[in-house]
């Protein structure tokens, strides 16, 4: 089964499948692992989450023509990218030596709570210190395996999309 001769719909449902696998592999990790997200990684939740609703959404409706083909496909690719600007500014945190690494600062749920949006996402991207910690996974931190899934999951939207109606 080559994933290049995908139909968009098939394409579509396993790009959900796959996100609807990453989250989940993701609560594991925090409730199976015990490894707290720290809020980079919740909004990197969140882009995931975003993208396998555009994906499922595509998938379900599957339009015959290209401009609704490509509508999702540019929902899907929006949501990635903000995951990859989130995943990348993660991984340059954990890069940092020690002695430079913001100090940790409240909770996200005290964020959400106590400052505006725009505030709110001023400091969670200005880093902490408890998102430069790292715990890798098969010897890549977990920023490293949500960036690397978010260009595989861009690339199946683009090539799905790129398929002729005719040829399903």
């Amino acid at each position: 089964m080559n994933p290049l001769r995908w139909s968009y719909r098939v394409g579509f449902l396993v790009g959900f499948c796959v996100c609807v696998g990453l989250l989940a592999f993701a609560l594991y990790a925090e409730y199976g692992l015990g490894m707290v997200p720290c809020p980079l990684c919740v909004f990197q939740r969140i882009a995931f989450l975003a993208m396998g609703l555009f994906f499922l959404l595509g998938g379900l409706h599957a339009p015959a023509g290209r401009p609704g083909r490509w509508t999702y496909a540019a929902l899907v690719l929006l949501s990635g990218l903000g995951g990859v600007i989130t995943a990348g500014r993660h991984l340059w945190l954990q890069t940092l030596p020690p002695d430079q690494v913001p100090s940790c600062g409240p909770g996200i749920g005290y964020l959400f709570d106590a400052f505006p949006l725009g505030k709110m996402l001023k400091l969670v991207f200005t880093g902490s210190g408890e998102c430069a910690k790292v715990e890798p996974i098969l010897g890549l931190p977990m920023p490293a395996w949500s960036l690397l899934w978010f260009l595989l999951l861009a690339a199946l939207a683009i090539v799905a999309s790129r398929r002729r109606a005719v040829e399903q």
